[in-house]
C-alpha cells in the first residue's frame, strides 16, 4: 500500500527528528512547518491552525498516492503496517492510532476515552490518522476548525466510509503535564469538535453524545482535580462554540 506522510508542525522544534524517523521508515514524506527551516522536504506556511496546514499540504500531495498519513511532527509512529492493512478492505476510509503518554493527565484520560471510541467514534486522535486519498479530498478545504482530526473523521462517516480506531498503530508524545494545563486543551477540543460537529453530518449516535455532554461531564468531578479542569475545559469550550468561536487557532493561557 503506497503511503505518503504529511507532517505538520507549527514550528522548527522536532522536524530534523522527524525527517531522520520517516527516513528510516522509508516512507516518502512531505513537512508543512510555520518556521522556515531550509530543509528537504519542508515547506513553509505560516501558522494559521493545523486545518490550514492539511488545506495546503492536501495540494502538494503526489497524485499516485493512494494513503495519507497525517502526523504531527511532535511524535514517534509505531506499528504503522497494522493501520495500513485496514485499507485492504475498499470501504475503509480513515485509521487513526492510538496515542501513548507516558505521564500527565491524558495518561488517565485516554484510558477513558479509548474504550469508548472502541464501539462509537466520537473523536479521532489527529497525531497520526491514516486517510484514503479520495477522502480526504473530499474533505478539503476545511473550514476553520480547532477539531481538523474529528472533522476528518465525521466526514469519512458521513461520506459512508468506515473509520477505524487501531490500538495496535500508536504514537509516543508528551501532552499537559499538569491538571490545569487540562482546561485549555479540553476547551480548545471541545469548541472544535462542536465546530466539525456543524460543518458534518455524523451519526445520530454521535449527535446524541454530544448533546448530553454537558450534563453528562460533571461526572468527572468525582476523579478530583484532573476531573474539575475536564469538566471546567468542557464546558469552556462549549460556552465558546456558543459565542460563536469559529477561529481555527487557538492560544492558550498557559504552556502545553
Amino acid at each position: 500500500m503506497h503511503v505518503f506522510f504529511l507532517v505538520l508542525a507549527r514550528d522548527g522544534r522536532f522536524v530534523k527528528e522527524k525527517i531522520k524517523e520517516l527516513e528510516s521508515l522509508n516512507v516518502p514524506f512531505l513537512v508543512v512547518c510555520g518556521e522556515q527551516v531550509g530543509l528537504p522536504n519542508v515547506v513553509f506556511r505560516e501558522p494559521r491552525g493545523k486545518y490550514d496546514a492539511i488545506n495546503f499540504g492536501a495540494s502538494l500531495i503526489p497524485k499516485d498516492v493512494g494513503i495519507v498519513a497525517l502526523n504531527d511532527v511532535d511524535t514517534k509512529v509505531f506499528n504503522i503496517q497494522n493501520a495500513l492493512k485496514y485499507f485492504d478492505s475498499p470501504g475503509v476510509g480513515l485509521v487513526f492510532a492510538r496515542v501513548s503518554v507516558t505521564s500527565g493527565p491524558q495518561k488517565s484520560f485516554y484510558s477513558l476515552l479509548d474504550p469508548v471510541r472502541c464501539r462509537l467514534r466520537i473523536a479521532a486522535s489527529g497525531e497520526l490518522m491514516f486517510v484514503r486519498r479520495q477522502v480526504l479530498m473530499s474533505c478539503v478545504p476545511m473550514k476553520p476548525c480547532k477539531a481538523e482530526d474529528s472533522y476528518i473523521l465525521f466526514k469519512t462517516m458521513e461520506l459512508h466510509n468506515k473509520a477505524i480506531f487501531c490500538e495496535e498503530s500508536f504514537v509516543e508524545t508528551e501532552r499537559t503535564k499538569t491538571a490545569e494545563m487540562e482546561e485549555d486543551y479540553k476547551r480548545r477540543t471541545v469548541c472544535g469538535i462542536y465546530q466539525a460537529l456543524a460543518n458534518t453530518r455524523p451519526s445520530i449516535p454521535i449527535k446524541l453524545f454530544y448533546v448530553l455532554l454537558p450534563f453528562m461531564s460533571p461526572l468527572l468531578l468525582i476523579l478530583g482535580k484532573k476531573g474539575f479542569f475536564w469538566t471546567k475545559g468542557i464546558l469552556s469550550g462549549l460556552s465558546d462554540y456558543i459565542r460563536g468561536d469559529r477561529s481555527g487557532s487557538w492560544i492558550a493561557t498557559g504552556s502545553q
